[in-house]
């Protein structure tokens, strides 16, 4: 999927809907649910590849861990304020993955809501910037805060806005904030240089 120069017109990317009132996206991983057996790989909630070397999803957890070594990652993009648990910085440490800590708070009453846009412009220099990929962006449930950092890369990548918000809201499901959609719509991208495309990657 390419970051399109120029003032190109957006490109809708239709996103199916259909058959699913579930809370989680329809084409995310879902954990598994019954014993954990030797070997199994569980991806953490509401996980989902974004572009090349770039995920995102909910909160790891120890039962995540060896999913996440499947990714390779180099960097995890972290947007809440409470400190990272001690377990997950262990792994990060024993594999070599860089923390980049984006403190937004979450609220459950979207009129308090308020994404500070100066962090979100940090947190997508970051997604950006191809030696921190392969990365994983997630917040606490991959929803909201994670939603709007992945809906203002896609404005950089040129999708319409029609395309975004169903995006978001295949996450956020019920929990869709106008909030959220506000912002991405606002967001203004012109002060960041986009590469030409996004490619995989590989710490070796």
């Amino acid at each position: 999927m390419r970051l399109q120069n120029g003032d190109r017109s957006s490109t809708c990317h239709p996103i199916d809907n259909s058959g699913s009132d579930d809370d989680s996206p329809a084409e995310s991983y879902s954990p598994a649910l019954d014993g954990a057996g030797e070997g199994l790989l569980v991806p953490p909630l509401n996980f989902s590849m974004v572009d090349y070397g770039v995920f995102r999803s909910g909160f790891p957890d120890i039962a995540n861990f060896a999913f996440l070594q499947t990714l390779g990652l180099r960097s995890i993009i972290y947007l809440c304020p409470e400190p990272y648990p001690e377990a997950n910085m262990e792994f990060l440490n024993a594999n070599g993955i860089r923390l980049f800590q984006f403190a937004i708070e979450g609220s459950k009453e979207p009129p308090l809501v308020n994404i500070p846009e100066e962090k979100i412009r940090e947190a997508l220099r970051v997604v950006l910037d191809e030696k921190n990929r392969p990365l994983l962006i997630h917040c606490k449930r991959g929803k909201h805060r994670t939603g709007s950092l992945v809906g203002c890369l896609r404005k950089l990548q040129k999708w319409c806005l029609t395309s975004i918000f169903n995006e978001y809201q295949r996450y956020a499901a019920e929990k869709a904030r106008v909030s959220d959609l506000r912002f991405m719509e606002l967001f203004d991208i012109s002060g960041f240089k986009q590469p030409p495309t996004f490619s995989s990657h590989s710490k070796n």
